[in-house]
């Protein structure tokens, strides 16, 4: 029964219990009017309820901190949960008018440079690389732009969940075929993997409710927690390959607005995945080429865990055929207009 509580009613609890609790708060955002109104950079052509974290966040965090209470992850766990606490509500406060790019990079910050405190002792993430000081601030700047990314990249109805999703069952898949011991019990990603396929319900196009910064920023955070902790295990392929589609999508598309004087913290709809929507508006077609994507390099990544450069090189490819599919679609004709 005891293993039955952290591996089947804890996810359960958080699956049912943010697909329940997302329909009382798309009520509750609807009365207040917190909506997400289309602009020229939009994805979406009609006000969309935005803050539906608030549904999903709360109910992964006080699972991360059950499983943290009851020994099956590292008390560390307890800590990283309360970051990503404050983290949301700063973004919940962004959510409801607009903060400025400083001040939300400084909150990004702050909670990064907490957080690798509780990384293991001599554990390094970038294998010895760099001296262990280097290896910490390397960490937080790493982290900072993965929250920033995940925030980013939620751009299209349902992405963002769909890669939660993905990456957590590949962080759970990666962690019991290892016999990781790094203090990241895979019930933490099983309970975000499970929140996510909650909200999910709700999210999948056409979106009736978006994330908002509350729910992506704090996921962007948990993710990165996860995949620090592989890396410093010494799982850095599966680390890297995991989340490498949203990586790469991200990076690329910052370096290039970056070479074209633009400012690149503005919002835009430059992103594969967005010009990828352009011919046709279908934000499902788009979702199934990201997560046939996803699904590839999750596999790849359980094969990291025994031959991790030639996993790397195959996931490598796997993302730039993903990226020359979502270049094609771009370059579609338009449907005529009926």
């Amino acid at each position: 029964m005891d293993a039955v509580w952290g591996w089947v009613i804890v996810p359960l609890a958080v699956l049912f219990g943010t697909a329940w609790l997302a329909g009382i708060v798309l009520a509750w955002l609807g009365r207040r009017a917190i909506l997400d109104h289309p602009v020229e950079r939009s994805s979406h052509h009609q006000p969309v309820p935005r803050g539906g974290g608030l549904a999903l966040v709360p109910l992964v965090l006080f699972a991360w901190l059950m499983l943290a209470a009851d020994g099956r992850a590292a008390m560390e766990t307890a800590a990283i949960a309360g970051i990503a606490a404050i983290l949301a509500l700063v973004s919940w406060r962004d959510d409801l008018a607009h903060l400025a790019f400083g001040w939300r990079l400084i909150a990004h910050l702050v909670a990064a440079a907490i957080g690798v405190l509780a990384l293991p002792d001599g554990a390094l993430v970038f294998q010895g690389l760099l001296a262990p000081p280097l290896d910490r601030a390397a960490a937080v700047l790493l982290w900072v732009w993965f929250v920033n990314l995940y925030n980013f990249m939620d751009g299209i109805d349902g992405i963002t969940c769909a890669e939660t999703v993905c990456v957590s069952l590949g962080v759970l898949g990666v962690s019991l075929l290892a016999k990781s011991n790094d203090g990241t019990a895979p019930q933490l990603a099983l309970a975000v993997a499970a929140g996510a396929l909650g909200f999910l319900r709700w999210n999948w196009p056409p979106a009736k409710m978006f994330l908002g910064d509350v729910g992506s920023v704090p996921l962007g955070f948990l993710i990165g927690w996860l995949l620090l902790g592989l890396a410093a295990s010494g799982l850095w392929a599966p680390a890297l390959i995991l989340p490498l589609y949203y990586l790469a999508d991200a990076t690329l598309t910052l370096i290039a607005r970056i070479l074209r004087g633009r400012r690149f913290w503005q919002a835009h709809r430059e992103h594969f995945y967005q010009r990828a929507l352009a011919p046709d508006g279908d934000h499902a077609a788009v979702l199934r080429l990201v997560i046939g994507g996803n699904v590839a390099l999750l596999a790849l990544a359980l094969l990291a865990v025994h031959w991790p450069w030639i996993a790397l090189a195959l996931a490598a490819l796997a993302v730039a055929s993903l990226l020359a599919q979502l270049g094609r679609r771009a370059r579609l004709r338009p449907a005529p207009a009926r």
